[in-house]
């Protein structure tokens, strides 16, 4: 039999990763992993996390409005970038090394370095130039911008990489894209005092969202002062003599801002990994083509997570490697399950969602019944605010059975986490109508809309 250096080489750091080599290595396997810039990857570096603690600080503008309807006098407040910068670094930086330390403490080489496939069952540690072996080894590198390179005038803007760590943060931004990143970033920069304009191609945001979120959430966006320009793109970016950004749109408008944000998709990590040296095939996106149980092209080798361009969500990519655990290492062969999975937008009020939107739900169900309520949470009632929240329930009229639930309104992300508990054990409305509600709760509407809004049948709504 062939001896290798390792059972089992895990190229990437992030949770996807760090996941399969630490269960790896507490079985017993020989087990090293590599990361060229940071233990934690995307979501915990650069991503998720630090996402999270900014969603929180820049909710406390609104929350100090707030207050005063509820008989608090808040005196002058100011808020410091520095030190929430500061704060961030020092959270990430303890989260990496507990991800080190569970990867040390379960026995496994960790490695600082870029690792490339020279191969089959060889890899290049670049920082050597070692040449190790491994009977198994799994790619979990992740994804980053897209770049753009195209756009005249892209070396001029920022993406999700370096708007966490601005020298200063801009008094104005143009944020290009619809998705979950552009979103979330133009209301934590609008909540920490920053002038904001959405630029999206697409006629409405959160393309892949039901309908009334995503118009819900435009309307909120819009009244609370962030412009949105949609079915627009950014043609030319270029510099002023102050140093601000001009930028020019398609359809001829011309803006001036201190910093250009592009958010317009994520691009996988595989360029000069080696793959072709490997045997290993990807996709026109350079994404890398895995069967269902997360196997490449190659014996042997493995890709997880973002790389694979399957679910890009961290939650993912570690079921995925508890998957790969599974079947490699205890004979359970398990395909990753990526039906159902819920999701948040942690945009201002925030998005949970599982299921089928409304939309896709009358492209293949012959009669549906929608269930939708829309009221002002409580919190609104004494501090003034105008914002709505709005829920929602696609049911298949035929069995009963509940394909979607839709959330706009505080705390819809912990909502949709419990929700798809629900969902994936396959309730029914007959289901949720038999809960008793918790009152007073914004969730309690879940439970207590018992008659249908409308009815789609054969795509049209009656």
């Amino acid at each position: 039999m062939p001896s290798f250096d390792y059972d089992l080489f895990v190229i990437g750091g992030g949770s996807g990763g760090v996941r399969s080599a630490r269960v790896a290595a507490s079985l017993g396997k020989k087990v090293a992993i590599a990361e060229e810039f940071r233990y934690g990857g995307t979501c915990v570096i650069r991503g998720c996390v630090p996402k999270k603690l900014y969603v929180y600080a820049s909710e406390f503008s609104t929350d100090f409005r707030d207050a005063a309807g509820f008989g608090w006098s808040v005196g002058e407040t100011r808020f410091d970038w520095h030190k929430l910068v500061a704060a961030k670094e020092a959270e990430i930086t303890r989260l990496e090394g507990l991800y080190q330390k569970g990867l040390s403490n379960a026995g496994a080489d960790i490695l600082n370095t870029r690792a490339e496939l020279v191969g089959a069952n060889q890899i290049k540690l670049v920082s050597t130039g070692q040449i190790v072996t491994a009977e198994r080894i799994v790619i979990a590198v992740g994804g980053r911008p897209a770049p753009h390179d195209a756009l005249p005038g892209h070396a001029l803007t920022i993406t999700s990489n370096e708007v966490f760590d601005l020298p200063e943060l801009p008094a104005s931004i143009l944020i290009a894209g619809g998705g979950y990143i552009a979103v979330e970033f133009a209301n934590i920069l609008h909540g920490l005092g920053v002038e904001v304009t959405l630029i999206y191609r697409g006629k409405e945001i959160l393309s892949r969202f039901d309908r009334d979120l995503r118009e819900g959430l435009h309307k909120a966006m819009v009244e609370k002062g962030i412009r949105i320009l949609c079915e627009d793109i950014i043609h030319a970016v270029s510099e002023l003599p102050d140093g601000r950004r001009r930028v020019e749109t398609l359809k001829g408008e011309t803006l001036e801002v201190d910093q250009v944000m592009l958010a317009l998709g994520r691009t996988p990590n595989t360029e000069n990994l080696g793959l072709e040296a490997a045997g290993i095939r990807t996709d026109h996106q350079g994404a890398i083509i895995v069967d269902a149980f997360s196997r490449t092209s190659a014996p042997g080798i493995y890709a997880i997570g973002d790389v694979t361009n399957r679910v890009q969500l961290t939650p993912v990519a570690i079921h995925e490697a508890m998957c790969f655990i599974e079947t490699e290492y205890k004979n359970n062969p398990t395909s990753p399950d990526h039906d159902l999975i819920p999701t948040a937008v942690f945009s201002q009020p925030e998005i949970g969602t599982v299921g089928m939107t409304e939309e896709e739900a009358a492209a293949k169900i012959d009669e549906l019944e929608i269930y939708r309520a829309e009221f002002r949470p409580m919190r609104a009632t004494l501090s003034g605010r105008t914002e709505k929240t709005i829920m929602k329930l696609v049911v298949n009229a035929a069995d009963r059975k509940v394909l979607g639930a839709h959330v706009f309104g505080p705390s819809a992300g912990e909502m949709a986490q419990l929700l798809g508990v629900a969902l994936k054990a396959g309730a029914t409305k007959d289901s949720f109508d038999r809960t008793m509600a918790v009152h007073p709760t914004a969730a309690e509407e879940l439970v207590t809309m018992y008659t249908p809004s409308y009815r789609i049948k054969n795509g049209e709504r009656v």
